[in-house]
């Protein structure tokens, strides 16, 4: 049986009486008690229990239409394309991230150390994109056979990615500081980055390939950034 104070705070339910005005009432008692200093019981209202409607857009000029309450979402279906090209593009990254590693302690130039540090951050969190992509797909996210770098997951040797550096050219990278540091860092970075244009005229040239709305809006911003960045150095190399 209700208690005096739990009688005290509620408003009185008025047949016939819309819901808002019940709400006022209710505001209007419960200010009265909190007034008072009476201890106020609120119990929460339940959850609807009529989900909102899922509806699906029509095609242009088709009418749209409303999906079983139980509609999950699904991953659009992609091509052997998109995932080698994530694959790879990982892969590539990661020697755009090594290489921008050895700046600091191989040159003093401003311009350099900030075009490093910008190359290094952004490509990192493009890596980790890339293997989120890959793994909401099920795909591992190398190409490579575990254990094995050298080697693809079909036993073959691995294919160099285009642009990437050659063993002699890192290490030669490694070998130089100062002005031949930057010398061969700018023209090996712009190698690099050429390479990625490649990759992305490749998949939006292979039939089928870069449908995904999220692929296609990376490899977008992989192919206007990298175009940028080639601009930047081409200006830093003519200084020089």
């Amino acid at each position: 049986m209700p208690t005096r104070l739990e009688k005290s705070t509620r408003a009185p339910l008025v047949r016939g009486r819309n819901p808002s005005a019940q709400n006022a009432a209710f505001s209007v008692a419960l200010a009265a008690a909190i007034g008072c200093g009476l201890p106020v019981f609120v119990h929460a209202q339940s959850a609807p229990t009529n989900p909102a409607p899922i509806v699906q857009p029509g095609a242009p000029g088709m009418p749209s239409k409303t999906l079983p309450p139980n509609t999950t979402g699904t991953v659009p279906p992609v091509s052997t394309a998109d995932i080698d090209f994530m694959q790879g593009m990982i892969m590539h990254h990661q020697q755009a991230v090594e290489m921008a590693a050895l700046i600091p302690a191989r040159t003093a130039n401003k311009d350099i150390r900030l075009l490093g540090d910008k190359i290094s951050l952004s490509q990192t969190d493009e890596m980790k994109f890339m293997k989120r992509w890959l793994l909401a797909r099920g795909e591992p996210d190398s190409m490579a056979m575990p254990g094995m770098p050298e080697m693809d997951r079909s036993g073959n040797p691995m294919k160099a990615m285009p642009g990437m550096l050659t063993p002699a050219q890192m290490a030669a990278l490694r070998q130089a500081k100062g002005a031949e540091f930057d010398r061969l860092f700018l023209a090996g970075m712009m190698q690099h980055h050429n390479g990625a244009l490649v990759m992305v005229k490749r998949l939006f040239d292979t039939p089928g390939a870069g449908q995904d709305a999220d692929l296609f809006d990376f490899a977008t911003d992989v192919d206007n950034t990298q175009r940028a960045e080639i601009r930047i150095m081409q200006g830093l190399l003519r200084q020089k």
